[in-house]
């Protein structure tokens, strides 16, 4: 499962799995592929939806999908072909076979991320549960997520630092933990130290970042 997985830079991340390949947050890639069969946004910043990066992964009969509020920014990526589910947090939908959860993801304190704006994350059932965080703080919601796989933002400043983001995975207890969102924009790639030092046992921290440039 963890092979499947991969992380560009950022919370830019890939995943091979048997309903195709899932992108989430395509940013700041240095290579096309074009075999997305889902892309999942979770909210509307620059380098969370690119439309640049969007372009290098899609393909003819890609789905995409995002928050509710981004339906027509959705719209404007897609092609004729390309199917686009604009979903509101908190909600359960089967799209080919792929299970999709959407968890809220929100600032409590800080200003970035209101939770009015219906920005999200999302669990997709595959071999195993993976939550994929998008930028969130610690919350009352995503502390109600379980899966064996959780990816969570660590940087600070737009969302939870190193020690917030383990407080959060020694309340969920997966499988694994895996750091995103350090070492480009917020945070340093030594955050990853700091992540793993505070996650308690017996979840494994996987680090997977590819590149910070």
């Amino acid at each position: 499962m963890l092979d499947s997985i991969r992380v560009f830079t950022h919370s830019s991340i890939r995943i091979e799995s048997r309903f195709g390949v899932i992108y989430a947050d395509p940013f700041g890639l240095k290579e096309s592929f074009n075999d997305a069969a889902f892309i999942l946004i979770t909210h509307d910043h620059y380098d969370h939806f690119s439309p640049e990066d969007i372009a290098k992964v899609i393909k003819s009969d890609t789905i995409i999908v995002g928050p509710e509020k981004m339906e027509d920014k959705l719209r404007s990526v897609a092609g004729e072909n390309n199917k686009v589910y604009a979903l509101a947090p908190g909600v359960y939908k089967e799209i080919n076979g792929l299970e999709i959860e959407t968890v809220p993801a929100y600032n409590n304190l800080k200003p970035f991320h209101p939770k009015v704006m219906g920005w999200v994350g999302y669990i997709i059932r595959l071999d195993k549960r993976v939550y994929i965080a998008g930028d969130t703080s610690l919350t009352k919601d995503n502390q109600q997520v379980k899966c064996e796989v959780a990816m969570v933002p660590i940087g600070g400043k737009f969302t939870m630092n190193p020690e917030k983001a383990a407080e959060l995975i020694n309340i969920i207890r997966p499988e694994y933990a895996i750091p995103t969102h350090y070492g480009k924009i917020a945070g340093n790639p030594e955050c990853a130290v700091a992540f793993k030092e505070n996650v308690k046992p017996p979840v494994k921290v996987v680090e997977k970042i590819e590149y910070f440039d």
